[in-house]
């Protein structure tokens, strides 16, 4: 199992020096990933500044040279395609095929798109999930794309350079369970990021929940894919170690393979560099 800390793109975390002092202290840390929130709005954390994520990862990657890098997750129908893939493709390569690209819908939808005039539904949303990412994966082949679907259109481009890693960084897809479009969406793909109806952010799922999800996943696998599949879990762990075993061991048991640590984020202390710092410091729970 392997284990990574997870930051908001607010607060003390807008600072890109701030995730790069987190990220070089995860690293000595033994972590083995650094991921951080997508928003350009959540009102609930109003009046907070906030980083552009793919900033704050280039930071990550110039004070890193081991763990793997990313956002949890990418509201994918917020941006255009081909902007996105430039990002992806240039953080991969100055990290050297660090990179996990983990996508959705985002949230939430009245902040994030109907505050800047995008009025799409969620069904529109999906739509255009899935077209953007299947854009993604062609612009990252490096050879020359051509589309006309119901929400893009390109017309004989051709985005170098490509990502180191081949065909692509691993997608990770995320989503509420027990809804299950997102999963089956997610089982196509590399990875599935859920959230639990039962267990919201930061909080830890139950085990046959878990269980339940996995099998889900597993059911509705495409035959014959090369990568392995991440099922990525997250709550906060206690500093008890053997308290932490005890809330990890089932969830790895039960399928999962990352453990995604969210310490802080149920709390006032979410945006705060010291608190974080320390508990990155203190190491990932040891199984």
């Amino acid at each position: 199992m392997r284990f990574s800390v997870n930051l908001p793109n607010f607060g003390d975390f807008a600072d890109p020096r701030n995730v790069a002092t987190v990220a070089r202290a995860a690293e000595q840390a033994d972590w083995d990933g650094l991921f951080v929130w997508d928003h350009v709005l959540h009102r609930r954390h109003q009046g907070r500044p906030f980083g552009d994520p793919w900033m704050l990862l280039t930071a990550a990657a110039l004070a890193t040279s081991r763990i793997r890098l990313g956002t949890l997750l990418t509201p994918v129908p917020r941006y255009r395609p081909q902007q996105l893939a430039r990002q992806v493709a240039t953080l991969d390569r100055l990290s050297g095929g660090r990179v996990v690209f983990a996508a959705g819908l985002g949230g939430p939808v009245e902040d994030e798109y109907h505050s800047f005039g995008d009025l799409a539904e969620p069904r529109l949303l999906a739509e255009r999930l899935d077209e953007g990412l299947e854009l993604l994966t062609r612009f990252w082949s490096g050879g020359p794309v051509n589309h006309r679907g119901r929400h893009y259109e390109v017309r004989d481009v051709t985005l170098l350079p490509t990502p180191v890693q081949r065909p692509g960084p691993p997608v990770w897809l995320g989503g509420f369970w027990p809804r299950r479009p997102p999963m089956r969406r997610a089982a196509r793909w590399d990875g599935a990021v859920p959230l639990f109806e039962t267990a919201r952010h930061g909080h830890v799922p139950e085990v046959a929940e878990v269980r339940d999800l996995v099998a889900y996943v597993r059911g509705h696998r495409p035959a014959g894919t090369g990568r392995p599949f991440e099922f990525v879990l997250g709550g906060a762990t206690p500093p008890n170690a053997a308290r932490a075993r005890d809330i990890i061991g089932p969830l790895r048991d039960a399928g999962a393979t990352w453990w995604d640590e969210r310490q802080l984020q149920t709390g006032p202390d979410l945006d705060r560099l010291a608190p974080v710092l320390r508990r990155v410091e203190a190491g990932p729970p040891v199984l």
